[in-house]
């Protein structure tokens, strides 16, 4: 199996906010696979830049995102995320650009569970989705 873990829960991962780190112990030792994507890694850049204190944020980001698995965004998941871009339009569940690039990843690799806080992933077809905040 593998765990494509979403903005919120990545940077909880990184910053050492529990269950999150716990959570990610249990799976690897369970021989799971766990990781992010580049959009994701667009994203916590995004929040390291835009927060209070930009300079130790970015050490720790930079420190820590090497021990992330970092899925591509390819051409395989681009004409996914076309796919599933227009069939939220066509059921009127429009969500952001970037989550459903991060869907398309995940649905792209196969045996994927996306981690997250944003419900908004439970609006896609086929795409598992847990929340390891609570």
């Amino acid at each position: 199996m593998r765990y494509l873990l979403d903005t919120g829960i990545a940077a909880d991962l990184i910053f050492k906010r529990e269950p999150v780190p716990q959570r990610v112990r249990e799976i690897a030792e369970a021989g799971h696979v766990w990781g992010t994507c580049m959009p994701v890694l667009a994203e916590l850049w995004f929040g390291v830049e835009n927060s209070d204190n930009p300079e130790p944020n970015r050490k720790t980001l930079q420190q820590r995102i090497g021990r992330f698995r970092l899925w591509p965004f390819d051409a395989k998941a681009a004409r996914k995320h076309g796919e599933i871009a227009a069939d939220l339009r066509r059921r009127g569940r429009p969500i952001q650009q970037i989550d459903i690039q991060i869907a398309a990843i995940a649905l792209t690799l196969g045996n994927c569970v996306v981690v997250t806080k944003d419900s908004d992933f439970q609006s896609i077809p086929d795409l598992k989705v847990e929340d390891w905040s609570v």
